[in-house]
């Protein structure tokens, strides 16, 4: 078979393809609580002929789903939580379907429906006996809050997989080569003595004075950590009134840096500042890690495969969606095109979408993001590319990246799983490929051994409590 096979497998399959997506965009769910989005993609598998295992990991949502008993086994990822608050309709004006409601603000209804696709076209090459091996699709929930592929990986969902191809929504279509940053999480609780503020302030101990205390110890830590890390904080609970001392206040904390050795470290001297605060209000504190995550290890032989099948598929943007980009882009206010080399800053900025694929953008650039992809990746081969499901200089977690979400965004939807399906075909039926990226992985990672960044008993439902 050709790889326009494969593409034309997906082609085939648009309004399918189309109404899955819909059907996860028009029914948004956050993160751990994504029960209907979940159950539309086993559901799907399991009518194209997958295994599907459910509750991996002890995550209601969390799910592998496998075809084929041979080797190698190639695997794909889909989100598919969304974010709270983001509700928007699809329109180039900024008003929610439901005030306060979720919305895809991050795409993963398209994440989740193209690896669908790309899973699928792969399945039914290996039906057909145009490729020999397995094909892997993990149902990874809870990325907006972190670490619930870290569970997964805890379990061994990854453990017989021999490479993992994925992708995410963005404004370009580029692999990606570079990194990004290992984080830590934490939940900080401070707990006191209530009292009246002005007839007994002796006998209170103020749980925001800790709070406040740990605020001004990380601010003076800032100077003596590297400059690639990054420590911000907000309080999520400080009191009621001004007249009562507070007996509970509460904050979240988050540590990141280029590598896991420099989190970890930063990490035990903000537990360290936090016992020094409680020390301080004659308090008591509870830290509890929430989240943790490596950076992204790179892997170039499966970027290059990627790329070479970029140039390969169709983009199939119609020229209703292509307007309909040229109205939401006028909404932005000040539009970034810093994710382009600068040679192409000036054809993104004239593109309503700009759908031409270009070279990874952040080869050897350590991004100053973080995903539980890292994890993946320090796991198994990872390849990784984004797809242009946005107009041009679209951020992210915007209301415009959920009205491009519906509609206009499954041309990349579409185009992403023609991306993966062709570069895990590459994978079952190129050895060298498949080798290529193993020693590389081997390489990269050194003797450096993969271990969990969070605790044994860490709970992945804690996280929704941050």
């Amino acid at each position: 078979m050709s790889k326009q096979d494969l593409f034309d497998e997906i082609e085939a399959e648009r309004d399918w393809l189309t109404d899955v997506s819909e059907q996860l965009w028009e029914n948004p769910e956050v993160a751990l609580q994504e029960h209907d989005s979940a159950a539309l993609l086993q559901d799907a598998l399991r009518e194209e002929g997958f295994t599907v295992e459910s509750g991996v990991a002890g995550i209601d949502t969390a799910f592998v789903a496998r075809y084929g008993d041979d080797e190698p086994v190639v695997g794909t990822m889909g989100e598919f939580d969304a974010l709270p608050g983001m509700s928007q309709a699809a329109k180039a004006e900024r008003e929610p379907i439901a005030e306060g409601a979720p919305g895809h603000g991050c795409g993963h209804n398209l994440f989740g429906t193209g690896s669908l696709a790309g899973a699928v076209a792969v399945k039914r090459a290996i039906e057909r006996g145009d490729a020999e091996g397995s094909v892997v699709y993990l149902g990874t929930p809870a990325e907006e809050v972190g670490a619930g592929k870290v569970y997964m990986i805890q379990d061994g969902a990854f453990d017989d997989v021999d490479a993992v191809v994925s992708w995410h929504p963005d404004w370009i279509n580029a692999p990606n080569k570079g990194s990004c940053l290992a984080v830590d999480s934490f939940s900080i609780e401070f707990t006191g003595e209530t009292a009246h503020a002005a007839a007994a302030p002796e006998a209170g101990r103020s749980a925001l004075d800790g709070v406040q205390l740990l605020g001004t110890g990380i601010e003076y830590m800032r100077e003596h950590v590297a400059d690639a890390v990054r420590i911000h904080y907000v309080v999520t609970e400080g009191g009621q009134a001004a007249n009562i001392v507070p007996e509970e206040a509460a904050m979240e904390v988050m540590v990141r840096a280029p590598d896991r050795d420099s989190v970890e470290t930063v990490s035990d001297r903000v537990r360290d500042a936090a016992e020094g605060a409680a020390l301080m209000s004659g308090t008591d504190v509870d830290v509890t890690q929430t989240t943790g995550m490596y950076g992204v290890l790179p892997n170039y032989a499966l970027a290059d495969s990627i790329r070479a099948n970029m140039d390969a598929a169709e983009f199939p943007l119609t020229e209703e969606q292509e307007a309909f980009a040229a109205e939401l882009k006028e909404t932005l206010d000040d539009p970034s095109y810093a994710g382009v080399p600068p040679e192409r800053r000036d054809a993104a900025a004239d593109s309503a979408m700009f759908t031409d694929p270009i070279d990874a953008p952040d080869e050897d650039a350590t991004g100053s993001y973080s995903t539980d992809s890292g994890d993946v990746s320090w796991t198994v081969p990872l390849g990784r590319f984004r797809a242009a499901t946005w107009p041009a200089g679209t951020p992210a977690h915007s209301w415009q990246a959920v009205a491009a979400g519906k509609d206009l965004g499954t041309a990349a939807m579409l185009f992403a799983g023609k991306v993966v399906a062709g570069s895990l075909y590459d994978l079952l039926t190129d050895e060298e490929l498949l080798a290529e990226a193993r020693a590389e992985f081997e390489e990269r990672k050194g003797d450096r051994e993969y271990e969990s960044p969070l605790p044994e008993d860490a709970d992945p439902y804690e996280l929704t409590d941050r």
